[in-house]
């Protein structure tokens, strides 16, 4: 089955129609071999990156910034999120802090992208 999808993998955005025949990847659309291998990822393994905000307790700021440390399989992205919504972290953050180790076991860390002080 061919599908049709936009390579975000630079800004130019090719265009790309991809399928996989008897183990072979075929693309049309692509400028360059990144666009051959971000259509086999979304075709064979499709992969996403999350950012969101957690709540923060105590804070001059009632939530905080996260980012995933990696893209995690698409069919987990709600899983990875109802966990989000149950994380209540303590201030201070700082960004680079680690606020949940290896989400779900996917070898995933959330993490803090900026820093909230405690509120007075």
């Amino acid at each position: 089955m061919k599908r049709t999808m936009t390579c975000i993998v630079c800004p130019k955005g090719c265009r790309l129609q991809a399928e996989i025949t008897e183990g072979k990847l075929s693309v049309i659309g692509n400028e360059c071999k990144q666009g051959e291998k971000h259509a086999y990822q979304e075709l064979t393994e499709p992969k996403r990156s999350i950012t969101s905000s957690v709540k923060v307790s105590g804070g001059i700021l009632p939530l905080v910034s996260v980012k995933l440390t990696a893209p995690i399989p698409k069919d987990r992205i709600f899983d990875v999120i109802a966990v989000m919504k149950g994380i209540i972290c303590k201030a201070p953050v700082f960004e680079k802090d680690i606020l949940k180790r290896d989400i779900l076991g996917l070898g995933v860390d959330l993490v803090a992208t900026k820093d909230i002080g405690v509120r007075k």
